[in-house]
């Protein structure tokens, strides 16, 4: 009578742990590169939506409007256009909406052109001038720290959110080899 095996042997719990451990080291660094990249997307589209909900303020308040980014963060206040501050700290009754960077993207950071934080929309939706005489908004980076974007050397895909004059907005991807008429290319 022979005897019956039941369960596994060690050798072949161990080349099944091998085997898992081979297919996991594969496919990490491609799950964290996919991991990075969504929070970028994420701190990029709050940035977006921010500035989508400023002009829809003013435009729905008849009022000048005010979005303030907080760099190096991806948080975004929006207020009535006063001559009060526009920030996460603003208590004043202009106070409109807030957005905390870790609702968005946790460690992303945003960089701003010649310092700007603010932009403002007037009642028909375009840009206008700051109340306080501040640089204009027109571009904001997205990068994931500590690496270096592609568009500056490094391995590293980064975003970048982009306002026209006429307030409109929009994301795309800051990266040289991306080109016109690709619609992720960066005018």
């Amino acid at each position: 009578m022979a005897l019956r095996q039941h369960g596994f042997n060690l050798i072949e719990v161990m080349v099944t742990l091998t085997v898992l451990a081979v297919l996991i080291s594969l496919g990490a660094p491609a799950f964290i590169e996919w991991n990075q990249s969504q929070r970028l997307r994420a701190g990029a589209e709050a940035i977006v939506n921010g500035i989508q909900v400023a002009r829809g303020e003013a435009i729905r308040r008849n009022l000048p409007v005010t979005v303030g980014l907080e760099p190096p963060s991806t948080a975004w206040t929006v207020c009535e256009a006063t001559i009060s501050p526009c920030d996460s700290t603003t208590v004043a009754p202009n106070f409109i909406q807030n957005k905390s960077a870790q609702e968005a993207s946790g460690n992303a950071i945003i960089t701003t052109t010649a310092g700007a934080n603010m932009l403002t929309f007037s009642a028909l939706g375009s840009l206008i001038d700051n109340y306080d005489g501040t640089p204009r908004l027109t571009q904001v980076d997205i990068s994931y720290p500590p690496a270096v974007c592609s568009a500056d050397g490094g391995n590293m895909r980064c975003l970048r959110v982009v306002i026209s004059p006429g307030g409109s907005v929009r994301m795309c991807d800051p990266t040289p080899g991306i080109v016109a008429p690709d619609p992720r290319a960066c005018p």
